[in-house]
């Protein structure tokens, strides 16, 4: 079970196999990608900290919000020992509770996380004269969604600036 070097088959395999791995992980975008992730990961828990620990409480103050926002819940079947005054003594029970408190938690978390993101987007638009938010438009022949500054659509290849019109019509004049 060995190839024409003498070396084992399984071992030129390995060797191939790790060779591939190291120039994986080695390329640029999967190093940024990883980082990508440690970072956003951070920042989640930072912006779920700010709605939890800061904005929900302020919120509890209105009178149709209470301050324990993600412990509210709804029993939708008793378990055997109901009444419940926790989501955790209703999931002991066997009870079928609707968590609507977490729902709202989890919202108000996405749309912190969105405006903060926006914001952070718009900084570095601002300290760099890079936008991170790229605009788009539909090309007019194949309707695919290209790039703005683009003079050409990927796609069908045709002019954004109407060129194809204006040699059909000059074509057409002769």
């Amino acid at each position: 079970m060995s190839d024409n070097q003498g070396e084992p088959a399984f071992r030129r395999k390995l060797k191939s196999a790790w060779q591939g791995f190291k120039d994986f992980i080695g390329r640029d975008n999967v190093l940024e990608v990883s980082l990508g992730l440690i970072i956003s990961n951070s920042f989640q828990r930072i912006v779920n900290s700010l709605v939890s620990d800061i904005l929900l409480p302020v919120l509890s103050l209105l009178p149709f919000i209470d301050r324990n926002m993600p412990s509210k819940f709804a029993v939708l079947r008793n378990g055997p020992n109901a009444p419940y005054n926790t989501i955790a003594q209703a999931d002991d029970d066997g009870a079928i509770t609707l968590n609507y408190g977490s729902f709202i938690d989890a919202v108000f978390n996405f749309f912190f996380i969105g405006i903060a993101l926006f914001l952070l987007a718009q900084a570095y638009a601002v300290a760099s004269n890079d936008t991170v938010i790229k605009h788009t438009v539909k090309c007019d022949y194949c309707r695919k969604y290209i790039p703005e500054k683009a003079k050409r659509c990927s796609f069908c290849t045709s002019w954004r600036d109407g060129r194809e019109e204006q040699e059909t019509s000059a074509l057409a004049q002769r």
